[in-house]
């Protein structure tokens, strides 16, 4: 076997597994048909999304834009999140993706 230097710049660091589908679930508001917003299962709360950033170092999650839209700069960095997140979403029908849209303001 030949010789590797451990700490040679030229050997790539893994990244660790992304989580299963069964630990995120932790991450999100359980869905209540009275509730609006996040309650109504529209998403993660501020405090899922940094429970979520602690267990993986490097995310660049973020929560959603609920500002209203009119009070958004046209152009802005949050404008263009809500623009494309309504674009992607467009065809979301269940329960869970109509409360996700209503909470971005779709």
């Amino acid at each position: 076997m030949p010789y590797v230097q451990t700490n040679s710049p030229f050997l790539k660091k893994s990244k660790p597994p992304a989580p299963s589908k069964k630990k995120s679930l932790g991450y999100y508001n359980k869905a209540k048909s009275t509730g609006t917003g996040a309650d109504a299962g529209g998403g993660m709360s501020e405090k899922g999304v940094k429970k979520y950033r602690r267990d993986n170092p490097g995310s660049k999650l973020k929560t959603a834009v609920t500002k209203d839209p009119k009070k958004l700069k046209k152009g802005s960095k949050a404008w263009k999140r809500r623009k494309s997140f309504c674009a992607r979403s467009k065809g979301w029908k269940c329960k869970r993706g109509r409360a996700a849209r209503r909470r971005w303001n779709c």
